[in-house]
């Protein structure tokens, strides 16, 4: 009995634990068949099946004619299965000098065997696919060396024209995603979407010859149809790669715009580079090559701003075309003293001011406004704030709060100065003065196409605000051609059409103080005058010649822009008669005094202007023995050699309880540099406000938290 209990008790045992055992295993096939079934299954295929990257084709930019500006084309990825590599050593050093590549880095992904797919090179020629593809029939051992080498399609992104518009287009990385510029901003719309190739495979992951295949299609990039013309923006390359050789400048940059509509019809800025082979191993220069400066630098505008002052001025009723202003050189405003260019414009009216780019007159304007009135003006002009134009990295500009505002700053704004935009800003806000009172919003990019060319979406002109009244803009058109006609833009005039425009000087500020031996020289021009349709903004930053005003730096090129588009669009000249002038010599007449150069200039039939500060010539541009048509302007320019006097000392503006930024903001606009101490809001100085000091000097300003 005692025998038969034990076995029964082990039977008992054994079989509690084997149904336990089969519950175990029960629970655990429920957990892989339930719980676990798509991860195993996921896992399951990736061991049986290879699956590849179809990339998709990224989508064009194209000109406003459908000129290809940027397009992908065809290339190749070289990849190898390690596992199937027998001898990396020797592979690396077969295959580093054709794909030029580094052989210890393709020897280390070689040597990777848990892998099954590595990248060797990307974005490869199909000439270079060609080349290994053909040593496999060289001999049965380089065979054998380049098996688990293969081959899968990629894109590569090119650039037809080279550096036309690169900036703008910007650049794309290896993975063709977009790094800078356009490729950067529409990204979502030029990628596409990615498509697969899933192909089963052996245990060693080798192709099964009977093997299923599965296809995924890549669905392809937008298309961007852009507002520029490329053969406009050829016209505008070529000047200004000669414009900034001949001034030796550091930059040069040049937008040209539909008045009527905003749409971006040219936009450059040198140096630039090609974009189909970007100086890559050289980062910090890249990145300054790539920036879009015309959106995203800013800069006092000098006299070109005038344009809006005289319209502002008009439009409010603050001035009159028969208002007279007398010019003696200089205009104080609360102690400090402004000078004009010129010695003495003497007694003038309004559109003789505007010709003569009169300071002191723009400054009177200004006051006669007042703050109120004139920010009104400045805010419908859209400074101070983003145009919106769909271009990356834009910036709003400078424009100091109404709040802060004394009548010394007032005074400058008049003129340009004290207020910084940039030259998309200014541009935009000029072809306001002149398209009826309308500021346009600016745009490059006029339409969104499919694979198909089928229109997604397209851009209409949008009108943002109408700073002027149409009878204001009637008037300017007349005022600026005057300018061309008879004051400072006559270097842009272009025979047999009525041009209008204005010439600027800006200031160049370094570490936090004006620069008095370099410039910034501007052109803004609109053509034609009576019916605009175009307008020419050209700036150069820093010529490295005698004498870097807008007149002699910009002037020219934009006449040679503009008389060039004008023949592209077919424009008929006012004047069909019209003939250029013949050429001229200009004289050697440094050193001689106004009087004797004014005689060597009449007997080779060229006029002059002078600043008037010295009966002596120190210096003159264009330079001796530059070409001029006959009739053309030669500037002669003088110099006193005096002792610093107390007139012309600065006075130093009050900035108790400002901030830093406004503080800084107010002694630069004096040129004076700010030393700090402490922080928060200012509540001491030295100098004291009102004193006088040089241009230049040190203001230690003494902040405390409030």
């Amino acid at each position: 009995m005692r025998a038969g209990l034990v076995t029964r008790k082990r039977l008992l045992t054994m079989l509690t634990a084997l149904t336990m055992l089969f519950a175990l295993v029960g629970i655990r096939i429920g957990f892989l068949t339930i719980r676990d079934t798509e991860a195993l299954t996921a896992r399951g295929v990736r061991q049986w099946t290879r699956e590849g990257v179809v990339t998709a084709q990224r989508g064009r930019i194209e000109d406003t004619r459908g000129d290809v500006l940027a397009l992908s084309t065809t290339a190749y990825i070289v990849t190898a299965n390690p596992q199937q590599v027998k001898d990396e050593a020797a592979l690396s050093k077969v295959l580093s000098p054709i794909l030029d590549a580094d052989p210890e880095a393709m020897e280390a992904k070689l040597q990777n065997k848990k892998l099954a797919s590595v990248i060797l090179k990307r974005q490869v020629s199909r000439d270079i696919i060609d080349t290994i593809r053909s040593l496999r029939t060289d001999s049965q051992e380089m065979n054998a060396l380049l098996r688990g080498i293969s081959f899968d399609e990629d894109t590569k992104r090119v650039y037809p024209k080279g550096e036309l518009l690169s900036q703008v287009l910007g650049l794309t990385n290896v993975d063709s995603a977009g790094q800078s510029g356009l490729e950067s901003l529409y990204e979502t719309l030029l990628r596409g979407k990615a498509g697969s190739l899933r192909t089963e495979v052996d245990a060693r992951s080798r192709l099964l010859p009977d093997g299923k295949t599965a296809y995924v299609a890549p669905q392809p990039g937008y298309t961007l149809r852009l507002t520029v013309d490329s053969a406009i923006q050829g016209v505008v390359e070529r000047a200004m790669r000669e414009c900034i050789q001949v001034n030796d400048a550091v930059s040069v940059q040049c937008i040209v715009m539909d008045v009527n509509t905003g749409a971006i019809l040219a936009l450059c800025m040198k140096p630039d580079y090609d974009p189909n082979d970007p100086p890559r191993n050289d980062i910090e220069t890249l990145r300054e090559l790539m920036r879009i400066t015309v959106v995203s630098d800013v800069y006092e505008p000098g006299s070109t701003f005038k344009m809006l002052t005289c319209s502002a001025a008009l439009d409010s009723g603050a001035a009159s075309l028969t208002d007279r202003f007398t010019c003696t050189g200089a205009i104080t405003v609360d102690g400090d003293r402004i000078r004009c260019w010129k010695n003495s414009h003497g007694n003038q009216d309004l559109p003789t001011a505007l010709a003569n780019s009169c300071n002191p007159a723009f400054v009177t304007l200004a006051l006669r406004m007042g703050t109120e009135t004139f920010y009104k003006y400045l805010r419908a002009f859209g400074l101070g704030v983003k145009t919106g134009v769909d271009l990356p990295g834009e910036s709003a500009g400078i424009l100091i709060n109404p709040k802060y505002v004394k009548n010394v700053d007032l005074a400058r704004i008049g003129f340009g100065q004290s207020v910084a935009v940039t030259p998309l800003q200014m541009i935009t806000a000029a072809c306001s003065v002149v398209n009826g009172g309308r500021l346009m919003k600016p745009y490059i990019v006029r339409e969104v196409l499919d694979a198909q060319g089928n229109t997604v979406d397209r851009v209409s002109p949008t009108v943002v605000a109408n700073p002027i009244k149409p009878e204001t803009s009637e008037v300017m058109r007349t005022l600026l051609e005057n300018v061309v006609e008879n004051g400072g833009g006559k270097n842009a005039a272009v025979p047999g059409y009525r041009i209008g425009g204005k010439t600027g000087t800006a200031q160049v500020y370094k570490d936090g103080r004006v620069v008095s031996n370099v410039h910034i020289g501007s052109f803004l021009g609109f053509a034609p005058i009576d019916q605009p349709r175009f307008a020419v903004l050209v700036t150069v930053n820093e010529a490295k010649v005698p004498v870097d005003y807008g007149s002699t730096t910009a002037a020219p090129f934009a006449s040679q822009i503009m008389a060039e588009v004008l023949n592209y669009l077919g424009v008929r000249k006012a004047d069909p008669d019209a003939t250029e002038p013949p050429a001229v010599t200009v004289p050697d007449v440094r050193g001689l005094t106004v009087a004797e150069a004014r005689k060597a200039l009449s007997d080779a039939m060229l006029l002059y202007e002078t600043d008037g500060l010295s009966p002596a010539v120190s210096d003159q541009a264009p330079a001796a023995g530059a070409k001029l048509p006959a009739g053309a302007k030669v500037m002669l320019y003088t110099f006193e050699q005096t002792p610093l006097q107390p007139m012309d000392l600065v006075s130093v503006p009050s900035v108790k309880g400002l901030s830093m930024v406004e503080a800084g903001r107010q002694l630069r606009a004096r040129g004076f540099e700010m030393e700090i101490a402490g922080s928060g809001l200012a509540i001491r100085q030295e100098p004291a406000a009102n004193t006088f000091a040089p241009p230049g000097s040190r203001v230690k300003v003494i902040f405390e938290l409030p």
